[in-house]
C-alpha cells in the first residue's frame, strides 16, 4: 500500500513540475529600508570623482526640510561581494566599465518588487557624463519605487472612515493607525502618533477662484494654508491666559524664514501645485516640514487642498514626509 501511495505522489509532482516552464524563475520578496539604495561599484571609482558624481545624485539635500537630509541613503557595495541576500535590496545602482556608454533600467532582477539601473561607460567622464545627463531621472525611478513600496506597506491595514468620500467628494489611502482629529463638511485633520511626535494631514476644498496661475502662486498657497490653520490647527496654549491679562493666541501658520517651494505636478491625472516648506505654531515651540498640494478640479469647480506635515523635533524628517506625499498621491476625485 506504501509503495503504491509514493508512486502517486511522484506521479502527481512530476505532472505538476512540467506545467511549469523549466525556465521560470522564482524570486525572492526584496528587502532594504525605506530610502535606501545600493550602489554595485568598485572602491576605487567609489572613492574619486565617479563616487562624487553619484554621491551629488542620490544624496543631494531634500528641498523643505528644517535640516539637511540626504534623498537616499547610500550602501557601497564592491561588485565582488555583491552576491546573495545583498542583491536583494528594492533599489540598486550599477556601475559597469568597459563597455558602451549608456543607462538601462530593469525590473525584478535579483528580487522583486525591485528596480536595477545599471550605468555605463569605457571611461570615468563617461559614466560620469550618463549620471549628469540621467540624474532626474534616476531619482524619479528610485522615488516612485520607494513611494510604491511604502503604499504596499500601509495597505495591509487599511483605514475605514466613510465620510472622507461623502463630504469632499474623494477617496484618499491610508492606514488605520491614522486618526480623525477633527473634522466638518470640508475639513479634515488626519494625524497619527508616532515615536517623538505626529504625522499630520489636512484635507479641504475652496472654490476654484480662491486659486489664480499667476506670479503670486506661493502667496496665495500660504495665504490659504494659514487661514486654515489658524482656524483648525491650534496651539496647547491657545486661549490661556498671560500674566499681563492677554488671551494666548496659538495656531499654525507658515514660517517665511524658509522660503516655500513652488513645483507643478500630477495628482490623479490633474495639474496640481506642490508646495514645501516649515510650518510652526504662534506662541509655541513646535514646528516641522510640510509638503501641500492644491489640486486644480475643474469639473466641480474647485480646488481640492491636501497637506502633509510631520512634527518630529530631534530626529530626521526624510522618511515621514514620504509616506505623507504616498498617502496624498492615492487621491482619487469623484
Amino acid at each position: 500500500m506504501k509503495t503504491h501511495l509514493l508512486a502517486l505522489v511522484a506521479l502527481l509532482v512530476m505532472a505538476s513540475c512540467k506545467d511549469k516552464p523549466s525556465n521560470q524563475k522564482i524570486l525572492l520578496d526584496s528587502s532594504g529600508n525605506i530610502n535606501s539604495v545600493s550602489v554595485v561599484i568598485n572602491n576605487e571609482l567609489w572613492a574619486g570623482s565617479v563616487g562624487d558624481a553619484i554621491r551629488n545624485v542620490l544624496a543631494s539635500p531634500i528641498y523643505g526640510l528644517p535640516q539637511d537630509e540626504p534623498m537616499f541613503t547610500i550602501n557601497q557595495i564592491p561588485p565582488s561581494v555583491f552576491s546573495g541576500f545583498a542583491t536583494k535590496n528594492r533599489t540598486v545602482l550599477m556601475i559597469e566599465t568597459n563597455k558602451e556608454a549608456g543607462m538601462e533600467i530593469a525590473n525584478n532582477v535579483y528580487a522583486q518588487p525591485q528596480k536595477v539601473i545599471v550605468v555605463s561607460g569605457k571611461s570615468k567622464q563617461e559614466i560620469i557624463g550618463i549620471l549628469n545627463d540621467n540624474a532626474s531621472k534616476i531619482t524619479a525611478t528610485i522615488r516612485n519605487e520607494e513611494i510604491a513600496e511604502r503604499l504596499r506597506q500601509m495597505s495591509k491595514s487599511p483605514h475605514n472612515y466613510k465620510s472622507i468620500e461623502k463630504k469632499l467628494g474623494l477617496t484618499i489611502q491610508f492606514p488605520s493607525a491614522y486618526r480623525i482629529a477633527k473634522e466638518s463638511d470640508h475639513f479634515y485633520w488626519i494625524r497619527k502618533d508616532i515615536t517623538t511626535g505626529t504625522t499630520n494631514l489636512m484635507l479641504f476644498t475652496v472654490p476654484y477662484s480662491a486659486i489664480t496661475r499667476n506670479d503670486s502662486l506661493a502667496s496665495q498657497i500660504i495665504r490659504l494654508r494659514d487661514s486654515i490653520g489658524k482656524a483648525y490647527i491650534r496651539g496647547r496654549q491657545d486661549g490661556e491666559i498671560k500674566a499681563n491679562g492677554e488671551k494666548i493666541a496659538s495656531y499654525m501658520t507658515t514660517e517665511m524664514a524658509y522660503s516655500p517651494f513652488v513645483f507643478e505636478t500630477i495628482i490623479n491625472n490633474k495639474p496640481t501645485i506642490e508646495t514645501k516648506g516649515i510650518w510652526d505654531l504662534k506662541e509655541d515651540f513646535m514646528g516641522g516640514p510640510f509638503i501641500n498640494y492644491a489640486i486644480e478640479d475643474k469639473i466641480n469647480k474647485r480646488w481640492v487642498i491636501a497637506e502633509g506635515f510631520a512634527f518630529a523635533p530631534s530626529v530626521e524628517k526624510r522618511d515621514y514626509m514620504l509616506e505623507l506625499e504616498a498617502i496624498i498621491r492615492t487621491i482619487k476625485i469623484d
